[in-house]
């Protein structure tokens, strides 16, 4: 457990690529993970019609909610709470986290080939205050053969990852180009992360 004397945040996700890049920027941290009675899954329901950058803010939102009512009811010591949520998006289409290995299949033949965004959206609360920032990167993905898809999914990678891929992983194989923040697309953006952090006088 960190000393409570130090300046610490809690990192409202089970994301384990999140909390290696809060380790990279030096912040303490404790997880603040949803108890088993909360539906953390069914925040991540599309609105019809719905923008995909509104969309990753909103859930961030619904998520950084769902946390201070956890901090609140748990008797937790009073600290800065860091929510983020990640989509990978074509157009208006939001490709999530896969439902199944044949829903990770076919998000994975619609962007092979393609240029798609990763919207990573980052809040962090503080008592009333709550500050937000949006990453929007790019990325740019080779042709995959059927086979190759076939054994990337077999892997079981894809699973738990919005648009089926992790960028750290075997998928970098067959990204040619990214724009935009790589710690982004893996899940936490370390550049917008840490002005949120400092805007709240933690040292980054």
């Amino acid at each position: 457990m960190n000393d409570k004397n130090t300046p610490f945040v809690y990192l409202a996700s089970q994301s384990p690529r999140r909390r290696q890049l809060l380790e990279q920027l030096g912040v303490a941290h404790e997880l603040l993970l949803p108890d088993a009675h909360e539906d953390a899954e069914g925040l991540e329901a599309v609105l019809p019609g719905e923008a995909p950058a509104r969309y990753v803010q909103r859930v961030t939102g619904l998520k950084l909610d769902a946390a201070m009512e956890r901090l609140k009811r748990r008797g937790l010591p009073p600290a800065p709470v860091l929510c983020s949520d990640t989509t990978v998006a074509r157009g208006r289409t939001i490709y999530g986290k896969p439902a199944d290995a044949a829903d990770a299949a076919r998000m994975l033949r619609e962007l092979a080939g393609t240029t798609h965004r990763v919207l990573t959206a980052v809040a962090v609360q503080s008592g009333r205050a709550r500050r937000t920032a949006l990453s929007d990167s790019r990325v740019t993905f080779a042709r995959w053969t059927p086979a190759q898809i076939r054994d990337y999914v077999a892997s079981g990678e894809p699973m738990g990852k919005a648009g089926a891929y992790a960028i750290q992983g075997r998928a970098g194989a067959f990204i040619s180009h990214i724009s935009g923040s790589y710690s982004g697309i893996m899940g936490l953006p370390l550049f917008e992360a840490a002005g949120l952090l400092r805007a709240f006088g933690l040292r980054v």
